[in-house]
């Protein structure tokens, strides 16, 4: 029984890291449709284009996918190797020590932006432009954080991406 459950937990992180390479595809496929850096100028002269609004939201909601699903992970893989898991500074401390994450700092920095875009309905052209360049810059971290998630996880619990479906076109945005 005890090793069926093992094998539950470890195939969950496994589906989380094949889910985090998912959502690296996707918020780089939306980061493509974009002309970066953004202006409030292009902002303002597009204010009623759909297709350009529709691409910044799906990069809010990818970006906060792919941060969530990296924190879900790190907390999993945590548990997994007997780490403390009862506050998730704890789990950030111990995958900074590890090299996974920059910073404890970085991490919270990107989940500020994240979260500045959930809970502000910003109609300031210069500010929603800021905090997509911002969201822009920051994507590159959260690549980086999860190529060396993924690696850690397979270094130190065996545990892989639950299909490749996706490593070929992560490995190639992540680089």
């Amino acid at each position: 029984m005890n090793e069926t459950i093992l094998t539950a937990e470890r195939q969950h992180l496994a589906n989380l890291l094949e889910a985090i390479q998912r959502c690296a595809y996707f918020l780089h496929a939306s980061e493509q449709k974009i002309n970066w850096p953004l202006t409030a100028t292009q902002l303002a002269q597009r204010k009623k284009d759909p297709q350009l609004f529709e691409s910044l939201a799906a990069i809010n909601e990818r970006f906060a996918k792919l941060q969530d699903t990296l924190g879900a992970a790190m907390r999993h893989s945590a548990m997994l190797m007997s780490e403390p898991t009862d506050s998730f500074l704890k789990v950030l401390s111990f995958f900074e020590k590890n090299g996974v994450i920059s910073s404890v700092s970085a991490w919270q920095l990107c989940r500020a932006a994240r979260n500045l875009a959930a809970h502000d309905y910003e109609v300031d052209y210069a500010a929603i432009a800021e905090h997509f360049n911002t969201l822009h810059d920051l994507q590159g971290m959260l690549y980086q954080t999860s190529v060396r998630l993924l690696a850690h996880t397979l270094e130190n619990l065996a545990v892989a991406p639950a299909s490749s479906d996706f490593t070929q076109e992560f490995t190639r945005i992540a680089a």
